[in-house]
């Protein structure tokens, strides 16, 4: 399990985060499951200025899970009760047009309505559905039904603690510091930190989800990685307006 920062390549250290902190929440229990993609199929969901991210050569979409938890305002403020829940994302890697590696998520479901309505006026899209974690005899996953619109999804992992992710590739996946988003016609970044994620190879032992084929974005056969993560705290800071002009794939 990876304690040390200094054992990881400074590209995928956080860099400092812009003050003031404006959210403090932990991501427990993550599952993240990711397919190559046609960079193509990814460019239309970009935000203006932003371009598909490629990753050991091709573009990603991923399917991650996690347990929300002591979600709030500011630092150490955590919410009762609405500051946590379960969170399913499906997302992409952007990369903005100074270089900046981020990610942009395409839906985000999660089991606070409030939560949802509140993400959704801040140009986030959430998507309101019954979201419940799954553990049982060592295994980690999530199952997921929409309220409205009734895609479903369930994946169930094993992971293997004895042994520690830290290849390139599980490495650009996890660090990622920032989220591009479009809010009232501009395009922003909004930074966060955390230490390194401890992260472990895991074995897919059940997979059936209808979230990728709702976003629009077909996939073939079984996740290309499979990991997971008992998880990080992380703090987000003051978003910033990214700059629209032309931003090439390379």
């Amino acid at each position: 399990m990876r304690t040390d920062q200094t054992e990881v390549p400074d590209r995928f250290l956080a860099p400092d985060l812009p003050r003031p902190v404006i959210m403090d929440q932990r991501w427990a229990d993550a599952v993240f499951l990711h397919w190559r993609i046609d960079t193509a199929a990814v460019a239309p969901h970009m935000p203006p200025g932003v371009v598909p991210d490629e990753v050991d050569g091709s573009s990603w979409v991923g399917l991650i899970g996690f347990r929300m938890v002591g979600a709030g305002v500011g630092k150490g403020l955590p919410v009762p009760y609405f500051g946590s829940f379960t969170e399913i994302n499906v997302r992409l890697y952007s990369r903005g047009p100074d270089g900046t590696r981020g990610v942009v998520f395409v839906t985000l479901d999660a089991s606070r309505l409030a939560v949802v309505l509140a993400a959704r006026a801040g140009g986030i899209p959430y998507v309101w559905s019954r979201c419940s974690p799954i553990r049982a005899d060592g295994e980690y996953g999530y199952d997921v039904v929409r309220f409205r619109g009734q895609a479903t999804s369930r994946f169930v992992v094993e992971p293997d603690t004895t042994r520690t992710a830290e290849d390139a590739v599980s490495l650009e996946f996890t660090a990622r510091f920032g989220l591009h988003s479009t809010l009232a016609g501009r395009t922003l970044y909004i930074p966060n930190t955390h230490t390194p994620w401890p992260l472990h190879p895991a074995t897919l032992t059940g997979l059936d989800d209808g979230l990728l084929a709702a976003a629009g974005l077909a996939v073939d056969g079984p996740p290309n990685s499979v990991l997971f993560s008992p998880g990080v705290q992380t703090q987000f800071g003051r978003p910033r307006v990214v700059p629209t002009g032309r931003c090439s794939y390379r």
